[in-house]
């Protein structure tokens, strides 16, 4: 029978319609998919073996759910994927404020109407995208915003005393019966606010200016939290800690190759931009590195967290670095360059909180060096590794471009708005770095063979064997002997 033709509650009853909790529903549409080996939280990655059965079991356990992580770790999206698991569709009393169940109603409103219209009570009906609330936690929620308040209009239209439940003005919380309601980031929710969740949670009480109404919603709570926040600025009383069934820990992708689904589903890239810029694969790992490094450097907070949306607004930033670069040059399409990821540098120092020694080295050399660093970190994966002393004598792959450089009276420059040609040709000039890539690359494809050839140039800077300096029009390498020796 089609839902839309049941529009009264006799007819909801001879279709032969179960009541069902939120809880139970979330928990039956679990099971029917694990075991059609469908994916229940579409598009998360790097969850698979950590997370997402955590959150599995939580479900089948029918709990309320606390997701622990810092910034940017998929907690909300895991909250909002959770709608797939709830039915199509559910009928809810017509006129009611709290979704009430046709047949267990809960409010005045649909009992008294229920009472007065037997079986002709009309139903309407709500689609699963219509069962989620959000709540951010701030200092300034209060127990009306999420719960409620006599509304005194109300009891003065309705000739009604303040202790009659049919003058209150119902929250967030009741309204979002029977839905799936979150609150993001709950320690920032006052104490007395959070205390007010307790009976909620257990009982289904809701204690409204002195008066208690017993209301058992039926709700699906999850919430969202920050570590940092246990000790910066506020904690999550105990008491409802303890109401909260399972809590569950997230974390940020562990590998490069996570890291760069991630990036690819989430940038937001205009079409022209995919079809002029050719990205090479070694600059995608360039950009999840600096991430990775981000979280270990000295010089970020790890406490805060570098959240994956950093890698994705890079990656926006990166390609319209060159998308720019290559209209003021005039060329049609072009190949990303290294050179192209200072252009990243805002979305960087816009993303990471820095401790007290980032502050004194500066905001944007920090993430000048994480770049610096993710190179340094990358080039022993393609090239042979460069030691810090080496034995007199001793040759290495490297000798023939630090020698060229040597013999570099002004250095070389790379200038950040060169047309392709001219940036090319000038790679072109350092004829060592053929023999290195033809040795150590042989199947290097031609178009990714430049952005290669620059990131030897800023691993050799890395590693101290060439300096590099960053100037307004481009980067300057040189020897970073030869010019003292040439000075004397």
């Amino acid at each position: 029978m089609n839902i839309e033709t049941i529009t009264t509650l006799g007819a909801l009853k001879a279709s032969g319609y179960q009541s069902k909790s939120i809880k139970d529903e979330l928990r039956d549409n679990l099971i029917q998919k694990i075991k059609q080996k469908e994916t229940t939280f579409e598009g998360v990655h790097g969850y698979e073996n950590t997370v997402i059965p955590e959150l599995e079991r939580a479900i089948l356990s029918r709990h309320n759910i606390n997701l622990l992580g810092l910034r940017g770790q998929a907690k909300t999206r895991l909250a909002r994927l959770m709608l797939n698991l709830l039915d199509a569709y559910i009928p809810v009393v017509a006129g009611s404020d709290v979704n009430d169940d046709p047949l267990q109603p809960i409010s005045r409103h649909a009992l008294t109407l229920i009472e007065a219209q037997g079986d002709d009570t009309p139903i309407t009906w709500l689609h699963r995208s219509a069962r989620f609330a959000e709540k951010l936690a701030t200092p300034d929620v209060t127990v009306a915003d999420i719960i409620g308040d006599v509304d005194p209009i109300k009891a003065a239209n309705l000739k009604l005393s303040y202790a009659d439940d049919r003058v209150i003005h119902y929250g967030m919380i009741p309204r979002a019966n029977r839905c799936i309601f979150v609150i993001n980031e709950l320690p920032d929710l006052q104490a007395r606010i959070q205390v007010a969740l307790f009976n909620i949670l257990q009982e289904g009480d809701v204690q409204i200016r002195g008066f208690k109404v017993r209301l058992p919603l039926d709700i699906q709570f999850v919430f969202t939290a920050n570590p940092e926040d246990y000790t910066n600025r506020g904690s999550i009383v105990t008491p409802l800690k303890d109401r909260i069934g399972s809590q569950i820990l997230t974390h940020y992708p562990e590998d490069i190759e996570t890291a760069r689904l991630i990036t690819a589903q989430e940038s937001k890239l205009v079409e022209g931009q995919k079809e002029s810029i050719m990205v090479p694969d070694l600059a995608k790992d360039l950009l999840e590195q600096i991430v990775f490094e981000a979280r270990e450097s000295e010089y970020v907070d790890a406490k805060s967290g570098v959240s994956a949306r950093l890698s994705i607004t890079a990656f926006e930033n990166l390609l319209s670095t060159a998308e720019r670069r290559a209209l003021v040059a005039g060329d049609e399409t072009t190949t990303l360059r290294l050179s192209d990821f200072v252009g990243i540098i805002p979305a960087v120092t816009g993303k990471v909180e820095l401790v007290y020694e980032g502050e004194q080295e500066g905001a944007a050399a920090v993430a000048f060096n994480l770049i610096g660093a993710a190179v340094k970190t990358l080039f022993g994966e393609f090239f042979p590794k460069i030691e810090k002393l080496k034995k007199q004598d001793e040759d290495t792959a490297y000798d023939a471009i630090i020698s060229w450089f040597f013999n570099q009276k002004e250095g070389f420059e790379l200038l950040d708005d060169l047309r392709d040609k001219d940036y090319q040709s000038r790679l072109d000039a350092i004829s060592p770095l053929d023999d290195l890539l033809g040795e150590y690359q042989p199947n290097l494809r031609k178009e990714d063979s430049y952005f290669v050839k620059e990131f030897v140039l800023w691993a050799l800077s890395e590693y101290k064997q060439l300096s590099k300096n960053r100037f307004s029009e481009g980067i300057q390498f040189k020897d970073p002997y030869g010019s003292f020796i040439s000075g004397i």
